[in-house]
Protein backbone atom coordinates (compact mmCIF):
# COMPACT_ATOMS: atom_id res chain seq x y z
CA UNK A 1 0.00 0.00 0.00
CA UNK A 2 1.20 3.57 -0.64
CA UNK A 3 3.01 5.14 2.29
CA UNK A 4 1.33 8.17 3.83
CA UNK A 5 2.78 11.23 2.08
CA UNK A 6 3.21 13.02 5.39
CA UNK A 7 5.21 10.05 6.68
CA UNK A 8 7.23 9.94 3.47
CA UNK A 9 8.03 13.63 3.73
CA UNK A 10 9.10 13.28 7.36
CA UNK A 11 11.25 10.25 6.54
CA UNK A 12 12.93 12.24 3.75
CA UNK A 13 13.61 15.13 6.15
CA UNK A 14 15.05 12.71 8.72
CA UNK A 15 17.37 11.25 6.08
CA UNK A 16 18.81 14.72 5.41
CA UNK A 17 19.14 15.35 9.15
CA UNK A 18 21.01 12.07 9.63
CA UNK A 19 23.48 12.87 6.84
CA UNK A 20 24.16 16.32 8.32
CA UNK A 21 24.63 14.81 11.79
CA UNK A 22 27.07 12.28 10.36
CA UNK A 23 29.08 15.03 8.66
CA UNK A 24 29.36 16.94 11.95
CA UNK A 25 30.50 13.86 13.87
CA UNK A 26 32.96 12.83 11.17
CA UNK A 27 34.47 16.33 11.36
CA UNK A 28 34.84 15.94 15.14
CA UNK A 29 32.66 18.94 15.92
CA UNK A 30 30.22 19.34 18.78
CA UNK A 31 26.78 20.86 18.27
CA UNK A 32 28.03 24.14 19.77
CA UNK A 33 31.19 24.20 17.62
CA UNK A 34 29.22 23.52 14.43
CA UNK A 35 26.80 26.31 15.30
CA UNK A 36 29.64 28.75 15.92
CA UNK A 37 31.24 27.89 12.58
CA UNK A 38 27.94 28.43 10.79
CA UNK A 39 27.08 31.63 12.64
CA UNK A 40 23.85 30.61 14.39
CA UNK A 41 22.65 29.49 17.83
CA UNK A 42 23.38 25.88 18.77
CA UNK A 43 19.65 25.23 19.26
CA UNK A 44 19.21 25.57 15.48
CA UNK A 45 21.78 22.84 14.92
CA UNK A 46 19.86 20.60 17.32
CA UNK A 47 16.53 21.31 15.59
CA UNK A 48 17.99 20.48 12.17
CA UNK A 49 19.64 17.27 13.40
CA UNK A 50 16.40 16.13 15.01
CA UNK A 51 14.43 16.89 11.82
CA UNK A 52 12.31 19.48 13.61
CA UNK A 53 13.43 22.24 11.24
CA UNK A 54 14.22 21.84 7.57
CA UNK A 55 17.55 23.47 6.62
CA UNK A 56 17.67 26.06 3.87
CA UNK A 57 20.08 25.74 0.95
CA UNK A 58 22.32 28.34 2.61
CA UNK A 59 22.24 26.41 5.90
CA UNK A 60 23.39 23.24 4.13
CA UNK A 61 26.19 25.01 2.29
CA UNK A 62 27.47 26.55 5.56
CA UNK A 63 27.22 23.17 7.29
CA UNK A 64 29.19 21.43 4.55
CA UNK A 65 31.82 24.17 4.53
CA UNK A 66 32.21 23.88 8.30
CA UNK A 67 32.68 20.11 8.07
CA UNK A 68 34.98 20.24 5.00
CA UNK A 69 32.34 18.46 2.90
CA UNK A 70 31.66 21.10 0.24
CA UNK A 71 31.45 18.40 -2.42
CA UNK A 72 28.30 16.99 -0.82
CA UNK A 73 26.44 20.30 -0.57
CA UNK A 74 24.68 20.23 -3.94
CA UNK A 75 23.24 16.73 -3.52
CA UNK A 76 22.12 17.51 0.04
CA UNK A 77 20.41 20.71 -1.09
CA UNK A 78 18.48 18.80 -3.75
CA UNK A 79 17.53 16.09 -1.24
CA UNK A 80 16.39 18.67 1.30
CA UNK A 81 14.29 20.61 -1.20
CA UNK A 82 12.67 17.35 -2.22
CA UNK A 83 11.89 16.54 1.42
CA UNK A 84 10.32 19.93 2.08
CA UNK A 85 8.25 20.10 -1.09
CA UNK A 86 7.61 16.45 -1.93
CA UNK A 87 3.89 16.65 -1.27
CA UNK A 88 1.12 19.17 -1.27
CA UNK A 89 -2.05 18.22 0.57
CA UNK A 90 -5.06 17.93 -1.74
CA UNK A 91 -7.12 19.98 0.69
CA UNK A 92 -4.60 22.81 0.49
CA UNK A 93 -4.73 22.65 -3.30
CA UNK A 94 -8.49 22.48 -3.69
CA UNK A 95 -9.10 25.36 -1.31
CA UNK A 96 -8.77 27.64 -4.34
CA UNK A 97 -11.02 25.38 -6.41
CA UNK A 98 -10.57 22.49 -8.82
CA UNK A 99 -10.44 24.87 -11.77
CA UNK A 100 -7.48 26.64 -10.18
CA UNK A 101 -5.57 23.34 -10.02
CA UNK A 102 -6.09 22.74 -13.74
CA UNK A 103 -5.04 26.26 -14.71
CA UNK A 104 -2.03 26.32 -12.36
CA UNK A 105 -0.34 23.53 -14.33
CA UNK A 106 -0.52 25.06 -17.79
CA UNK A 107 2.95 26.62 -17.58
CA UNK A 108 4.57 23.35 -16.45
CA UNK A 109 2.86 21.52 -19.29
CA UNK A 110 4.01 24.04 -21.89
CA UNK A 111 7.60 23.71 -20.66
CA UNK A 112 7.59 19.91 -21.05
CA UNK A 113 8.73 18.23 -24.25
CA UNK A 114 8.21 14.57 -23.32
CA UNK A 115 5.31 13.49 -21.12
CA UNK A 116 5.33 9.94 -19.75
CA UNK A 117 2.04 8.94 -18.15
CA UNK A 118 1.09 5.71 -16.40
CA UNK A 119 -2.35 5.11 -14.95
CA UNK A 120 -3.81 2.05 -13.30
CA UNK A 121 -7.25 3.49 -12.61
CA UNK A 122 -8.35 6.38 -14.85
CA UNK A 123 -7.78 7.78 -18.32
CA UNK A 124 -4.98 10.38 -17.88
CA UNK A 125 -6.21 13.97 -17.79
CA UNK A 126 -4.61 14.99 -21.09
CA UNK A 127 -6.63 12.32 -22.91
CA UNK A 128 -9.97 12.90 -21.16
CA UNK A 129 -13.15 14.10 -22.85
CA UNK A 130 -15.16 16.83 -21.16
CA UNK A 131 -17.92 14.45 -20.03
CA UNK A 132 -15.44 12.01 -18.52
CA UNK A 133 -13.45 14.83 -16.89
CA UNK A 134 -16.64 16.31 -15.46
CA UNK A 135 -17.51 12.99 -13.84
CA UNK A 136 -14.00 12.46 -12.43
CA UNK A 137 -13.75 15.98 -11.03
CA UNK A 138 -17.28 15.75 -9.67
CA UNK A 139 -16.21 12.70 -7.67
CA UNK A 140 -13.16 14.63 -6.43
CA UNK A 141 -15.38 17.52 -5.30
CA UNK A 142 -17.62 15.09 -3.40
CA UNK A 143 -14.76 13.16 -1.79
CA UNK A 144 -13.06 16.32 -0.54
CA UNK A 145 -16.36 17.90 0.53
CA UNK A 146 -15.65 21.17 -1.25
CA UNK A 147 -17.74 24.17 -0.20
CA UNK A 148 -18.03 25.14 -3.88
CA UNK A 149 -18.31 22.49 -6.59
CA UNK A 150 -16.61 24.02 -9.62
CA UNK A 151 -16.09 20.67 -11.36
CA UNK A 152 -17.91 21.90 -14.50
CA UNK A 153 -15.53 24.84 -14.91
CA UNK A 154 -12.59 22.63 -13.94
CA UNK A 155 -13.51 20.11 -16.64
CA UNK A 156 -13.57 22.85 -19.27
CA UNK A 157 -10.19 24.12 -18.04
CA UNK A 158 -8.79 20.57 -18.21
CA UNK A 159 -9.96 20.19 -21.81
CA UNK A 160 -8.49 23.57 -22.72
CA UNK A 161 -5.19 22.50 -21.18
CA UNK A 162 -5.35 19.23 -23.11
CA UNK A 163 -5.14 21.02 -26.45
CA UNK A 164 -1.39 20.80 -25.97
CA UNK A 165 -1.47 17.31 -27.53
CA UNK A 166 -2.14 19.02 -30.89
CA UNK A 167 0.74 21.48 -30.52
CA UNK A 168 4.19 20.94 -31.99
CA UNK A 169 7.16 20.40 -29.72
CA UNK A 170 5.58 17.88 -27.36
CA UNK A 171 5.44 14.07 -27.23
CA UNK A 172 3.12 11.96 -25.09
CA UNK A 173 3.97 8.41 -24.09
CA UNK A 174 0.94 6.98 -22.32
CA UNK A 175 0.58 3.57 -20.68
CA UNK A 176 -2.66 2.47 -19.04
CA UNK A 177 -3.95 -0.79 -17.63
CA UNK A 178 -6.73 -2.48 -19.64
CA UNK A 179 -8.92 -2.26 -16.52
CA UNK A 180 -8.97 1.53 -16.99
CA UNK A 181 -11.21 0.97 -20.02
CA UNK A 182 -13.81 -0.72 -17.81
CA UNK A 183 -13.69 1.62 -14.81
CA UNK A 184 -17.09 3.25 -15.22
CA UNK A 185 -16.73 6.63 -13.58
CA UNK A 186 -19.29 8.25 -15.91
CA UNK A 187 -22.58 7.24 -17.54
CA UNK A 188 -22.65 4.96 -20.58
CA UNK A 189 -22.75 7.77 -23.16
CA UNK A 190 -19.83 9.60 -21.56
CA UNK A 191 -17.83 6.38 -21.30
CA UNK A 192 -18.52 5.54 -24.95
CA UNK A 193 -17.39 9.03 -25.99
CA UNK A 194 -14.26 8.71 -23.88
CA UNK A 195 -13.31 5.31 -25.29
CA UNK A 196 -14.00 6.55 -28.80
CA UNK A 197 -11.72 9.52 -28.19
CA UNK A 198 -8.93 7.18 -27.09
CA UNK A 199 -9.10 5.63 -30.57
CA UNK A 200 -8.68 9.10 -32.10
CA UNK A 201 -6.05 10.43 -29.69
CA UNK A 202 -4.04 7.22 -29.89
CA UNK A 203 -3.66 7.74 -33.64
CA UNK A 204 -2.14 11.22 -33.30
CA UNK A 205 1.53 11.41 -34.41
CA UNK A 206 2.66 12.87 -31.08
CA UNK A 207 0.85 10.26 -28.97
CA UNK A 208 2.03 6.74 -28.17
CA UNK A 209 -0.81 4.91 -26.41
CA UNK A 210 0.02 1.57 -24.86
CA UNK A 211 -2.41 -0.69 -22.99
CA UNK A 212 -1.29 -3.45 -20.63
CA UNK A 213 -3.73 -6.35 -21.21
CA UNK A 214 -5.27 -7.89 -18.12
CA UNK A 215 -4.14 -11.33 -19.35
CA UNK A 216 -0.50 -10.27 -19.57
CA UNK A 217 1.89 -12.03 -17.24
CA UNK A 218 3.32 -9.32 -15.03
CA UNK A 219 7.01 -8.62 -15.01
CA UNK A 220 6.49 -5.42 -13.02
CA UNK A 221 3.69 -3.61 -11.26
CA UNK A 222 3.06 -0.36 -9.46
CA UNK A 223 0.24 0.84 -7.24
CA UNK A 224 0.23 4.53 -8.03
CA UNK A 225 -0.58 6.65 -11.04
CA UNK A 226 2.35 8.85 -12.00
CA UNK A 227 3.33 11.32 -14.71
CA UNK A 228 6.84 12.44 -15.58
CA UNK A 229 7.71 15.86 -16.98
CA UNK A 230 10.81 15.34 -19.13
CA UNK A 231 13.52 14.13 -16.74
CA UNK A 232 13.03 16.87 -14.17
CA UNK A 233 10.00 15.86 -12.08
CA UNK A 234 7.60 13.01 -11.37
CA UNK A 235 4.10 13.73 -10.07
CA UNK A 236 2.61 10.84 -8.09
CA UNK A 237 -1.06 10.76 -7.10
CA UNK A 238 -1.88 9.26 -3.70
CA UNK A 239 -5.16 9.33 -1.77
CA UNK A 240 -4.28 12.32 0.40
CA UNK A 241 -1.67 14.14 -1.60
CA UNK A 242 0.16 14.80 -4.79
CA UNK A 243 3.82 13.92 -4.34
CA UNK A 244 6.31 15.77 -6.52
CA UNK A 245 9.58 13.86 -6.82
CA UNK A 246 12.65 15.79 -7.98
CA UNK A 247 15.54 13.90 -6.35
CA UNK A 248 17.72 12.49 -9.20
CA UNK A 249 17.95 8.96 -7.80
CA UNK A 250 14.20 8.67 -7.33
CA UNK A 251 13.54 10.17 -10.75
CA UNK A 252 15.74 7.51 -12.30
CA UNK A 253 13.78 4.76 -10.53
CA UNK A 254 10.46 6.08 -11.84
CA UNK A 255 11.82 6.31 -15.37
CA UNK A 256 13.07 2.71 -15.15
CA UNK A 257 9.69 1.62 -13.79
CA UNK A 258 7.91 3.38 -16.64
CA UNK A 259 10.03 1.60 -19.23
CA UNK A 260 9.25 -1.77 -17.61
CA UNK A 261 5.53 -1.01 -17.67
CA UNK A 262 5.74 0.26 -21.24
CA UNK A 263 7.40 -2.98 -22.35
CA UNK A 264 4.34 -4.96 -21.19
CA UNK A 265 1.85 -2.86 -23.17
CA UNK A 266 0.43 -3.49 -26.63
CA UNK A 267 0.16 -0.76 -29.25
CA UNK A 268 -1.45 0.04 -32.58
CA UNK A 269 -4.02 -2.49 -33.83
CA UNK A 270 -3.80 -4.58 -30.66
CA UNK A 271 -4.49 -1.57 -28.44
CA UNK A 272 -7.37 -0.46 -30.67
CA UNK A 273 -8.80 -3.97 -30.42
CA UNK A 274 -8.86 -3.76 -26.63
CA UNK A 275 -10.61 -0.37 -26.76
CA UNK A 276 -13.22 -1.63 -29.24
CA UNK A 277 -13.84 -4.63 -26.99
CA UNK A 278 -14.47 -2.29 -24.04
CA UNK A 279 -16.86 -0.19 -26.15
CA UNK A 280 -18.84 -3.32 -27.06
CA UNK A 281 -19.00 -4.28 -23.38
CA UNK A 282 -20.77 -1.00 -22.60
CA UNK A 283 -23.79 -2.14 -24.57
Amino acid sequence: MPVSPSSSAQAAREAVAQRLRDLRKEAGLTVVQLAAACGWHYSKTSRIENALTGPSATDIRRWCAATCADGQARELVVQSINAETMYRQWRDQVRAGLRHIQESRVQAFQATEVFRMYSSSLVPGLLQTEGYARAVLGIAASVHDLPIDDSEAAARARIERSRIIHEQGHRFVVVIEESVLYCQVADTDAMAAQLGYLLTAGALPAVSLGIIPMATRRTHWTEETFHTYDDRMVSVELVTAEVNVVQPGELAEYLKTFERLRSMAVYGAEARGLILKAIEALH
